[in-house]
């Protein structure tokens, strides 16, 4: 009986990371995978234990909140999954915006499957070895267990209110200055993960 429900378990699990590596490679053959993420998500989707069911690289963006730091409604006004110059961010926030328009670096986001506490804790031991601060399991059932984790560079400030720009040039550069080292600081911490990562979950 214990046997079967073990294979039960693995028969589960092994449908469940088929069909995330599915969407995947899909995803990946439309361009929808962010560049710093491929190599992480391939080596995940290439393992026997383990999948990504979404991930984000981290991205600087302008984004048009309609009511205030409220979500709901929200729209990117502009957004780069890398650093960014400053004239294409001025011209972006100079673009017609409805609401209050935020500037924003925003740290990765990864989420890792696998079928047991026994993997969950390999994971875990790579986020710990990477010094990721922000991270754990947000799911538990039998054959599927799933993990969240991101980085903690970020940044955020209201720049624009309706038409009006709320910011001088010269510290707006200052602000896009810091949101790109932040940036490449959160691109080396995810390099750094892959490489735990490549060690730990084989």
């Amino acid at each position: 009986m214990h046997a079967d429900e073990n294979d039960f378990k693995g028969e589960r699990f092994h449908m469940i990371k088929e069909r995330h590596k599915g969407t995947f490679e899909k995803a990946l053959g439309e361009g929808k995978v962010d560049p710093q993420m491929k190599s992480l998500c391939r080596f995940v989707a290439g393992t026997m234990d383990y999948f990504t069911s979404s991930c984000c690289s981290g991205r600087i963006m302008l984004i048009d909140l309609p009511k205030g730091e409220d979500k709901l409604g929200s729209r990117f006004h502009r957004k780069w999954h890398r650093t960014v110059a400053f004239n294409e961010l001025w011209v972006g926030l100079n673009d017609e915006s409805q609401g209050e328009v935020w500037f924003k670096q925003e740290p990765f986001i990864l989420h890792i499957g696998c079928p047991d506490l026994e993997r969950a804790q390999k994971v875990l031991q790579a986020m710990k070895k990477t010094g990721l601060k922000r991270g754990g399991i947000m799911f538990a059932a039998e054959g599927k267990w799933m993990l969240e984790l991101m980085g903690t560079q970020n940044l955020a400030v209201p720049v624009k209110k309706g038409a009006k720009v709320l910011i001088e040039r010269d510290y707006l550069k200052h602000l896009l200055q810091r949101a790109n080292e932040k940036l490449k600081k959160n691109y080396a911490l995810l390099k750094k993960f892959e490489k735990n990562c490549r060690r730990l979950l084989e």
